[in-house]
């Protein structure tokens, strides 16, 4: 059987650069050699070179997260120079970047969203408008980063500044959403055409972390993950519908996995990722391997339906 060439495409200019390194061993190990003849490209330096040597591959697997990789900027460079790849494409990865954008669509099909007020900088001044609308205690974080990144929650006035600050910092786009206390879970979905939704994780970030944040997320046993998530049944197939209206609403291709909140009988949406993280511990592969698709076959599925457009 003839290999397919597949392009790994992994670093890139983002904070999440490491976290994509790191992913990206763990993919290239999970490849069968048998199968795949693997080339690797970081985006920071390599773009000239892919571009020389597009015509000498099949396929395109990009593990980068955050901007300049996970919001389209990669997915229409592939696309002009006719490399297949996995998940979706530019425009959905573009608006499931934008946590504002995402959410009017998340409204616009039905879901329930945290209630939430776009900041300006005169606010970090003066943020009597941010509380008159949605009061303490606030998440504040920037719109268009990954893995949590310049994400704080403000649970007084001198927080509200001091998070804000830091979002920009980051940022130009700063959003802050109203504080949804409950269980945070997080529904993959897999297809092109037709899709599945995988089994649900509940994560339970450990004592020390106020909720899941970067660190939380990557150091080694910080965090609780449970897969399947022991929630409800009726409370777990609304779940699951809602990651599945999400992928739709955002008109997302290949795969996805939405986060959200639990709170009583409601389920508040939060994001959807385009580019979930890629170890075998992380969320979305938990939810495959539970579903009876380990590591290897996950991957392998994922560049067949890039291979599908």
């Amino acid at each position: 059987m003839k290999k397919l060439r597949l392009a790994l495409l992994a670093g890139g200019k983002s904070g999440e650069r490491e976290v994509s390194l790191k992913g990206a061993a763990e993919v290239f190990k999970a490849l069968d050699p048998h199968k795949y003849e693997i080339k690797r490209y970081d985006p920071a330096t390599d773009l000239a070179k892919l571009a020389g040597e597009a015509e000498g591959l099949d396929v395109a697997f990009i593990l980068l997260h955050g901007p300049f990789g996970e919001d389209g900027t990669v997915q229409g460079f592939l696309d002009l120079l006719a490399i297949p790849y996995q998940g979706s494409g530019v425009l959905g990865s573009a608006i499931a970047m934008d946590k504002n954008l995402s959410k009017i669509l998340y409204r616009n099909a039905g879901l329930k969203v945290p209630e939430w007020y776009m900041a300006a900088k005169e606010d970090i001044r003066n943020p009597d408008k941010i509380l008159g609308q949605l009061g303490l205690p606030l998440v504040i974080k920037p719109a268009t980063q990954g893995s949590s990144l310049g994400m704080t929650i403000a649970r007084s006035e001198d927080d509200i500044a001091e998070g804000l600050k830091k979002a920009f910092a980051i940022d130009r786009q700063v959003m802050v959403e109203e504080f949804i206390d409950g269980r945070e879970i997080t529904g993959g979905i897999i297809g092109n055409e037709e899709l599945t939704a995988l089994p649900l994780v509940e994560i339970i970030p450990g004592e020390e972390y106020e909720f899941f944040n970067y660190d939380a997320k990557y150091q080694p046993g910080a965090s609780k993950e449970i897969c399947p998530a022991d929630i409800e049944e009726p409370i777990t197939i609304r779940a699951q519908n809602y990651a599945l209206a999400a992928h739709r609403a955002l008109q997302l291709r290949g795969y996805s996995r939405t986060d959200m909140i639990v709170s009583g009988d409601d389920i508040y949406m939060l994001e959807t990722n385009t580019i979930p993280g890629m170890t075998p511990t992380s969320l979305l592969p938990q939810a495959a391997a539970a579903a009876g698709l380990d590591f290897s076959a996950l991957l392998d599925r994922l560049i067949e339906l890039a291979l599908e457009k």
